[in-house]
């Protein structure tokens, strides 16, 4: 079972926390964490290409020459796609580019982020995150407190707006709740932080 610090807000450590083993201390699989993220990434994509093909540029209702007698290689619109502003052949359309994978291995992908945090020990456990009101300063001061540089993810056991709306204007920052949290976003910051209770939940709801 991973045993890691447990800290205070306040970048102090205060004791240890010990973590699901069948959540944070398996042996991450790359292959699946490739897999996740590019299935998130195309799902991401709009998809909104668009060329217009032979039957939809303007122009070229009638044939140019006649078919024989000219010399020339025979026509029949100026808008053919091998024609200076003609059609496009084959080209993209709009199209879905998301798809999905098994659950089981978007499962094992999810483990296996959470894991390599451990792993490579930029995961920091918070005995509790506790603001008041929505301060921009208070964020700012705990990833000062842990000398963090890069990007960082905040995840919370629950949704808390104030904790979200604090971090809105720090780039690079993002908070999640636990019911939000995705291989993309683990992978991408440098630095996971979360509460005690958040790594309890995800041994309790992921194992």
């Amino acid at each position: 079972m991973p045993k890691v610090a447990l800290y205070n807000q306040a970048g102090s450590q205060v004791g240890d926390a010990e973590l699901a083993e069948n959540v944070f201390g398996i042996e991450p699989n790359e292959k699946v964490l490739k897999e996740a993220i590019v299935m998130q990434q195309a799902s991401k994509r709009q998809g909104t290409h668009k060329v217009k093909g032979r039957s939809e540029v303007s122009g070229g209702g009638r044939k140019p020459w006649r078919q024989k007698g000219t010399g020339r290689a025979r026509q029949g619109s100026i808008r053919s796609p091998q024609w200076v502003g003609g059609g496009t052949v084959f080209g993209p359309t709009p199209r879905s580019y998301s798809y999905k994978l098994p659950k089981k291995v978007r499962r094992l992908a999810l483990l296996s982020a959470l894991a390599s945090k451990v792993k490579t020990e930029d995961i920091f456990v918070l005995d509790g995150l506790n603001i008041e009101a929505p301060k921009t300063k208070e964020v700012v001061s705990m990833l000062n407190s842990f000398n963090v540089e890069g990007k960082a993810l905040i995840v919370t056991a629950d949704a808390d707006e104030n904790v979200a709306r604090s971090a809105n204007n720090l780039p690079g920052v993002e908070v999640l709740s636990l019911d939000q949290i995705n291989v993309l976003d683990l992978v991408k910051h440098d630095t996971l932080f979360i509460t005690k209770e958040a790594a309890e939940k995800a041994g309790e709801v992921l194992a």
